[in-house]
């Protein structure tokens, strides 16, 4: 190899190097630069649309409660009317006879068995075992809460074991509904001589001093006959939500 070509491969060498070093030595800023930029961009972007979207779900979430506003403002006209007819009524006729039931906060705290949706441990000041106490859920009826262990565990409405006298329809037809283990609940023991339809409102009838009267509990979806007695399958207005809070009815009268 003469001295010219020693000098052209070692200039090409060094222009080789020097491309490899400037380079990588020029993409890496260039390269952080871009990196920055589409980061900012993505952040940015996601930023603008999380805003977009907490401001329509605020829009909705506003829309939604000023609607159950008016509606319980007039549910809550209706029963001052209604109050203010039963007190008249009762003085019209020298009755001393009160009502005064009460009911407390209860909070949940765990499931009592892994899999099973229909039975939680509560926390529940003052808690009395010999008693059953009516569970509720933004005024529904949610199931019932009883003793295990001197404990308090509610038993939710898809219970086999959570059970409470019902009325049926307009025609009132007594009953007890009771859980299935599943999300529709069983009305049992229906007089055949009451009619019933598919459609009707099942409310508590608080005759088993587990309820106050009138609560909702769900709709029948299916009517059965048997032995003497009509069965329902009703659509429950609670079943399964679990929530942290409950309200239990702690006196009845």
């Amino acid at each position: 190899m003469n001295k010219q070509t020693l000098t052209v491969a070692l200039f090409l060498a060094m222009a080789v190097g020097g491309a490899l070093y400037f380079t990588n030595f020029l993409q890496s800023p260039i390269l952080n630069v871009t990196l920055a930029v589409k980061s900012f961009y993505r952040e940015g972007t996601e930023s603008i649309q999380n805003s977009i979207d907490e401001h329509f779900d605020q829009q909705d979430t506003i829309i939604d409660l000023r609607t159950k506003n008016r509606y319980y403002e007039k549910e809550l006209l209706a029963l001052h009317q209604i109050s203010d007819e039963y007190q008249k009524l009762l003085y019209e006729h020298n009755s001393t006879f009160q009502t005064s039931p009460q009911t407390a906060l209860i909070r949940t705290l765990s499931y009592v068995r892994f899999g099973d949706p229909h039975r939680v441990w509560v926390e529940m000041d003052n808690f009395d075992p010999s008693k059953v106490y009516g569970l509720l859920y933004r005024g529904y009826a949610a199931g019932i809460v009883v003793a295990n262990n001197n404990r308090p565990i509610a038993l939710l409405n898809g219970d086999i074991k959570s059970s409470y006298a019902v009325n049926v329809g307009a025609s009132q037809a007594p009953g007890i509904v009771r859980g299935n283990n599943e999300r529709r609940l069983i009305v049992e023991f229906i007089p055949t001589w009451i009619p019933i339809s598919v459609g009707d409102e099942v409310l508590t009838s608080g005759l088993d001093r587990i309820f106050l009267a009138g609560l909702k509990v769900g709709k029948v979806v299916s009517i059965t006959k048997a032995s003497g007695y009509q069965s329902a399958v009703i659509e429950p207005y609670f079943y399964g939500k679990n929530p942290a809070y409950f309200h239990v009815i702690t006196q009845v009268r």
